[in-house]
């Protein structure tokens, strides 16, 4: 297949025009430089057209080098002579798979690949190296940036007992990669990224800082630094974070964008004041993971022919319930990549937009603007929208809207706080809405809770006893969590979630409409297609997947038990 040239790329494009590839050429015939940094250096094009233009013509995935934080498992592989001689640049290396990206000006050069093979060779194990392109100043400038310095968490914390060093440096966004504190912030970053956590608390105490990351939905504490760090690392964090340094006693938010292991991952950043100082909590969004298949998401065959059946409705709200961290986004998002194609128009209203959607309109709520989920509402309406996705429902204006999209013939989806999928009618109720309204435009509810799963290398088996028995049965064998060097001796590894989906049919809308009682509704669900959110996570325990602990961390097995 004969790739097109770069110059005749960017003209097709309409980038560049005839006169100014005309330039480059010229240029090109003085000094023999690639016709991509021809037309860099002359300012025709953007360094981000080039290196789309670059990718596509030389067939590898383009690399940005900007904003990008080291892996220091990488550096290890590729010596800093080797790297400047053959103009590469190891990007990460993930050594469960023994997989090392590798950015380079010409990944096709043979010497180039000759010369990164012989170097893998001496690690003594087997090693995949993917390539990708950048262009050789900003190879050359990474190498120049973060070789020759301390990367290690434990390497740099000593560093900084050595001696003092110029704070205000950190004021700047670009400071110096040889400052300490730069290097510190992008070690724990990087850490709790490879360590798949989903939050990062730095918490001042009296006397010292506690970083703390949130790893399968439980905080375990990582380190504890000297309180003298916390001044400069916060100062270096609020100015990755868009933050005022000069603001300490009103919260903030703010949101930054890295490249780490060979992929883009966003921050939301908060801090907050407290007695010993400001406390600080960095979201992380990691695209990647954030978005899943819907048939991912661990539903059985029926869930997931039961939610499928309800997506098919053209026009009505789907609900998605359950706490703060259960989910909810994920599941939503889920099933928008499943309806997203060219012929609808998805909108969303999100506080904050936490995972960009090709083919999607969406729009974060900004006090600046004024803009909150009622009116913004009001104004998706008028964006001749098939598809609206409204972050949270919690308040009458919000539910109103949301309900009025509806009944026009759009398809609504949004988060509830509530416990239950049952429970969901009563808190509509409770929000000021007519049950003869929302019954009947209720696509369904699902309410979900996230587990974490047993990790497979060190799970125990045994026989339900006691309590066990009277949740499970004694009729099969169970598992709890061990520990071992694989799972950080967690005895867990990972997440899923387990969903109780109801749906609205005729019979359900019925019910609702004149306002049936809690019980009345359960026992029609059940008899239609309900599945518990207890026996959900029942079936998960049978299945060995993760323990009944776990299970009842999450769910309330208290009536159950009185039974």
């Amino acid at each position: 297949m004969n790739r097109p040239r770069i110059g005749e790329l960017l003209k097709a494009r309409g980038q560049i025009t005839d006169d100014q590839l005309h330039i480059a050429l010229k240029r090109q015939q003085d000094d023999s430089k690639p016709l991509g940094e021809e037309l860099l250096a002359l300012h025709f094009i953007t360094e981000q057209a080039m290196r789309e233009a670059v990718s596509e013509t030389a067939g590898y995935k383009a690399m940005d080098l900007s904003g990008f934080v080291a892996d220091a498992a990488a550096l290890a592989l590729i010596p800093k002579s080797a790297a400047i001689r053959h103009a590469i640049f190891p990007v990460s290396f993930d050594a469960s798979s023994g997989n090392l990206v590798v950015a380079a000006a010409n990944p096709d050069d043979i010497k180039t690949r000759d010369a990164a093979s012989a170097l893998l060779a001496q690690a003594k194990r087997r090693m995949d190296c993917e390539w990708r392109i950048a262009p050789s100043a900003e190879v050359l400038a990474a190498i120049d940036r973060f070789y020759d310095h301390e990367l290690s968490i434990d390497g740099i914390l000593i560093e900084l007992e050595g001696g003092e060093f110029d704070f205000n440096a950190l004021t700047q966004a670009g400071a110096s990669y040889s400052h300490p504190i730069v290097r510190l912030t992008d070690a724990l970053l990087s850490d709790a990224v490879s360590r798949n956590a989903s939050d990062i608390h730095f918490e001042p105490e009296e006397q010292f800082l506690r970083v703390r990351y949130r790893i399968d939905g439980v905080l375990r504490p990582v380190r504890a630094l000297a309180k003298s760090h916390w001044a400069a690392l916060l100062v270096r964090l609020k100015v990755l974070s868009g933050m005022n340094i000069a603001e300490t006693r009103a919260p903030q938010d703010g949101r930054v964008s890295l490249s780490l292991f060979g992929r883009q991952i966003d921050f939301r950043a908060a801090s907050h004041p407290t007695l010993h100082g400001e406390n600080f909590v960095l979201r992380i969004l990691d695209r990647k993971a954030g978005i899943v298949n819907i048939d991912k998401l661990g539903m059985t065959p029926a869930q997931l022919a039961l939610l499928e059946r309800m997506l098919q409705r053209p026009e009505g709200i789907l609900l998605v319930t359950g706490p703060t961290g259960s989910g909810k986004t994920t599941t939503l998002y889920s099933i928008l990549n499943f309806l997203n194609n060219d012929t609808v128009n998805i909108m969303t209203l999100e506080d904050p937009v936490e995972y960009p959607l090709p083919l999607t309109r969406q729009t974060s709520i900004a006090e600046i603007v004024k803009l909150d989920f009622s009116n913004g509402i009001r104004s998706l309406m008028r964006q001749d929208p098939d598809i609206i996705l409204v972050g949270e429902i919690r308040d009458h204006d919000t539910a109103e809207m949301a309900l009025r999209a509806a009944m026009t013939g759009h398809q609504v989806f949004s988060t509830l706080h509530t416990n239950s999928a049952i429970s969901s009618i009563a808190r509509l109720r409770d929000l000021g809405m007519l049950e003869s309204m929302f019954a009947d435009n209720l696509i369904g509810i699902v309410a979900q809770r996230l587990v974490r799963k047993l990790c497979p290398l060190c799970k125990k088996s045994h026989a339900p006893d006691g309590i066990e028995q009277r949740i499970i049965g004694a009729d099969t064998s169970i598992y709890r969590a061990s520990g071992c060097a694989e799972c950080d001796h967690q005895g867990y590894k990972g997440r899923l979630a387990i969903m109780e989906i109801l749906r609205f049919d005729q019979g359900l809308t019925e019910l609702v409409s004149r306002r049936a009682g809690l019980k009345e509704l359960t026992d029609y669900a059940l008899a239609h297609q309900f599945v518990p959110l207890c026996d959900d996570g029942i079936r998960r325990v049978r299945e060995g997947v993760t323990s009944l602990d776990e299970v009842r961390r999450v769910v309330d097995f208290s009536e159950r038990l009185a039974e």
